[in-house]
């Protein structure tokens, strides 16, 4: 593929503020996916719902100014903007309470949402923001009014109690890529009943058995494990001083699918996407400024 093109990348999902007791961070796994997406270089474009509220507002101002297109957020007049309140613990891991019926909660499948579709080179979804049956056949309708060449990423990004075996299996049905953490493939083998194996097994079986192009399986600072058809590819990760983990995952998706739709090798898509994912746990919320001395690592891994 042409390295100079810029890609239409679209985060589709759950737009929301991450509120600990001394601070509020904008987020969401789509929004943080897309901000990095905008970063990297292409066409970031965050299709969620907010409230007509402060917060709605001020998420739209601050994505707006970071580059990353707000054209296809919808405004709900009834239902607040949504938000999670975030716990650390003493290793900078995340604990999240999530705010139940909120604006995400009610996506609609608007016409300029299926042009949206028809235009995407990429698109990163979750099962998060199927919580509720009208985002989740929203999620459905858009993913479904894609082109056949269309990229999808299902970053499973699993959220107790927010997700069913059935949402898993139509979100896998409709997947290019699959993304998950180690303890999600784990929980994802015992749902799905896949046989008992190593870490690599289990990811080729889930290959297999959803047809899938590839499956990436996140370690935390141990690094990845990136699984096609034809290759495999551990990468070992990069040792740094961990602030919080929160949005370390969905940078490690932008850089995947930045690296991926430029047909880059197993290895690139890898480092890149550790080196990203790893610089961000070293900052403080999900969308930290990015230096041009790590935008040139990642982007050249």
């Amino acid at each position: 593929m042409n390295n100079e093109r810029r890609y239409t990348v679209v985060g589709l999902g759950e737009l929301l503020w991450d509120v600990s007791p001394t601070q509020e961070w904008l987020g969401g796994a789509p929004a943080n996916f897309a901000y990095m997406t905008a970063v990297l270089g292409d066409s970031a474009i965050v299709a969620s719902r907010v409230g007509n509220d402060p917060r709605g507002h001020e998420a739209l101002r601050r994505l707006n100014w970071a580059g990353v297109s707000v054209s296809q957020v919808q405004i709900d007049s009834r239902y607040a903007t949504g938000s999670v309140a975030v716990e650390l613990d003493e290793k900078g891991q995340a604990k999240y309470t999530i705010v139940e019926d909120v604006a995400w909660d009610y996506f609609e499948f608007a016409s300029d949402w299926n042009r949206l579709a028809l235009s995407a080179d990429a698109v990163c979804f979750g099962s998060l923001a199927q919580r509720s049956s009208q985002s989740r056949e929203t999620i459905r309708r858009f993913l479904e009014a894609t082109r056949s060449q269309t990229l999808i990423v299902f970053d499973v990004n699993l959220r107790s109690p927010f997700y069913t075996g059935e949402v898993l299996t139509e979100s896998f049905k409709l997947t290019d890529i699959a993304k998950l953490n180690d303890e999600e493939m784990y929980t994802v083998s015992e749902l799905f009943e896949l046989p008992d194996g190593t870490e690599e097994e289990c990811a080729k079986r889930l290959l297999e058995r959803f047809d899938l192009k590839a499956v990436c399986v996140t370690r935390g600072r141990r690094g990845s494990l990136l699984i096609t058809s034809e290759d495999t590819f551990e990468h070992s990760g990069f040792n740094v001083d961990v602030v919080d983990t929160v949005g370390a995952g969905d940078a490690f998706s932008a850089a995947l699918v930045h690296h991926y739709l430029r047909g880059s090798s197993l290895e690139k898509i890898s480092e890149a996407a550790n080196r990203l994912g790893s610089w961000v746990a070293s900052q403080a919320g999900a969308t930290p400024q990015v230096s041009q001395s790590v935008l040139e690592e990642v982007l050249s891994a």
